[in-house]
């Protein structure tokens, strides 16, 4: 018995090494530095290219809009009243985003109270933050506490760096938006405080214009993951 938990301890210290030499190897192959840039006019100016290749007019005449993100968390948003049906499993919270205090929570169909309801109410508000920027984070260039600064890629090309100095969960984040020559988003680059390896690039090529006339991608490609946000719907 003494031996076999000897031999198990080795087998795990092992794979516990092996895993610190592909994290470190994926840190030191992928990390970048955030880019420094220039706050300017033109960065501005690529800010508004980007925004009018996805029809962002459009976007802020939408009212609704319905999406999922990677079949796990389901949508329904009024946006024009911030109102949001966040459902994940047998849990279903009708999310007021701006007086979350008046969200209601069931689960199977039961209403949630006290101190669980303010956990799934917390929840909701995370997904949410996270799900719909997978969504519509282009949109987000001028948000309030958001500063817009071009960088000068080693192609010659110009790219958008736009930081958030507050809102959602992880105010501090930064995305360096790779755009075609139309200014259409193909891909970004994330420094986000969730993940440790700065630079990590996610596509944004899958656009598809709704029926309000906004664009909203269809899915995503980071590392090896499929990010699908379902089957998205828009009207104004």
């Amino acid at each position: 018995m003494i031996r076999m938990l000897k031999i198990t301890g080795k087998v795990l210290l092992a794979l516990i090494l092996l895993l610190a030499v592909v994290l470190l190897s994926i840190f030191f192959l992928y990390n970048e530095k955030l880019p420094e840039g220039e706050q300017s006019i033109e960065a501005d100016q690529l800010a508004e290219k980007m925004l009018r290749a996805i029809n962002h007019e459009a976007y802020k005449q939408t009212s609704y809009i319905e999406w999922s993100f990677v079949g796990r968390q389901h949508y329904k948003w009024n946006k024009q009243q911030q109102l949001v049906e966040v459902k994940w499993g047998e849990t279903v919270v009708n999310l007021n985003i701006q007086h979350t205090d008046s969200s209601t929570v069931t689960v199977n169909n039961s209403k949630v109270t006290g101190a669980a309801r303010l956990e799934k109410i917390e929840q909701a508000v995370a997904h949410f933050n996270n799900d719909s920027f997978w969504l519509i984070a282009p949109h987000k260039a001028f948000d309030l506490g958001t500063e817009r600064r071009i960088v000068s890629l080693e192609n010659g090309k110009k790219a958008l760096l736009v930081s958030y100095s507050s809102g959602g969960n992880t105010p501090g984040d930064s995305y360096l938006w790779l755009l075609d020559e139309t200014g259409l988003p193909k891909a970004f680059k994330m420094w986000v405080s969730v993940i440790p390896i700065g630079g990590l690039e996610a596509t944004w090529q899958s656009w598809e214009a709704s029926e309000s006339g906004a664009l909203f991608p269809s899915t995503h490609q980071f590392l090896f993951l499929d990010i699908n946000m379902g089957d998205v719907k828009a009207r104004k």
